[in-house]
This record gives structure tokens, sequence and C-alpha cells, in this order.
């Protein structure tokens, strides 16, 4: 479950945020510090398909290109310190990608898999956060239940473009000139014994 870290009456900052053990995920939002523990199978599998099909397509790899795409970037808003598990920019706006630990600069889409860790504060605190911070696209994945919640920001407000599951086969904003045959980002179910 994610913990708030409470910072003795202050806002927390970087250094409370560089003393959080490697072993957790840590991020500061609106002045508190949460801490969540590293994801388990089925989080990293959906992640790292989802991630590697969308790098091989628009990161380079021979399809449409145009993005820079990384996995858990660190990413500074102000006093807020967020890590999606994913995010992309768009080469048009960031041309070059620096060699640094962080990013001011919003990235044009974000990816955040959900744990039944972290589904309440990447839906209920970093999703607005987002939202101000213009970034024009954002999913939701739900590697448990199966499915991608895909959102457009219109107007300062999140619009669902679809939800997406099971083993659909879909194009999905911003990246809709590829196929996701999705059934690949699900775990299957173990075996009862």
């Amino acid at each position: 479950m994610s913990n708030v870290a409470k910072t003795a009456d202050r806002p927390a900052t970087y250094e409370d945020l560089l003393k959080v053990p490697d072993n957790l995920v840590a991020e500061i939002i609106e002045g508190e510090l949460y801490t969540s523990p590293r994801p388990s199978s089925p989080h990293l599998h959906a992640s790292s398909l989802l991630g590697g099909r969308i790098v091989m397509a628009f990161g380079g790899g021979g399809g449409p290109g145009g993005w820079w795409i990384l996995d858990e970037p660190e990413l500074h808003f102000g006093a807020n310190i967020l890590v999606p598990d994913i995010a992309g920019w768009r080469r048009e706006r960031m041309p070059v990608l620096e060699r640094t630990s962080s990013f001011s600069l919003a990235p044009d889409w974000v990816c955040e898999v959900i744990s039944p860790h972290t589904g309440r504060v990447d839906r209920m605190k970093k999703l607005p956060i987002y939202a101000r911070e213009e970034i024009p696209y954002a999913w939701i994945v739900e590697p448990i239940i199966q499915t991608i919640e895909a959102y457009r920001l219109d107007s300062g407000r999140w619009s669902l473009l679809g939800t997406y599951g099971g083993d659909d086969t879909a194009r999905i904003e911003p990246f809709d000139a590829i196929e996701f045959p999705l059934a690949t980002l699900w775990l299957p179910e173990a075996p009862r014994t």
C-alpha cells in the first residue's frame, strides 16, 4: 500500500526523498512524501511489454518514430516530484534527450500501471497534477483486471477516449498508428493446484 511519510509539520523536500530506501518508489505530491513497494510481476510485465512495443514503433525502432519514451522518469513540477511508469515526449518539443536524472518539461503522454498499492494515488493525486501540467494524454493500465483506460486532456479536464481490455487489439491515441494486441500485456493466470 502507498504510504504517506510525515515530515514534521513541513512540506517534504528532495532531501527527504533521497533518504527513502532503494526498494521503495518515492514521490512528493502536494508537499507529502509517498512511498510504495517496487512493482510486482503483473505490473512489471505489462509495463515492460507496453513500453517496449511503443519504443520499437515510436522511439526509433523502425515505426513512425518521433518520440522519446522512458521508463519511470522523475518529473519535477515545482515542488511535486512524480514518477510515472512510462512517459513520452514528442521530439518536436524535446529535440534532444539530455543526460539528466530528472525532467521539468512535462511529457506529452504518461502511463500509470496500477498496482494494488498505487491505484488511489495514481488516480486521485497524480492525474490532477498531470492535467495541471497540461500533459495531453494519460493511460491507466490495470494488469490484474486487464484493462487500459486512455484519456485526452480537453480544456484542462480528462476525457475518456476509451477503455480497452482482455484480448482486444486496439489503436490508442497518441500511438494509434499501430495496433496493440493487449493479450500480450497480461500474465496468464497461474494454474490451480
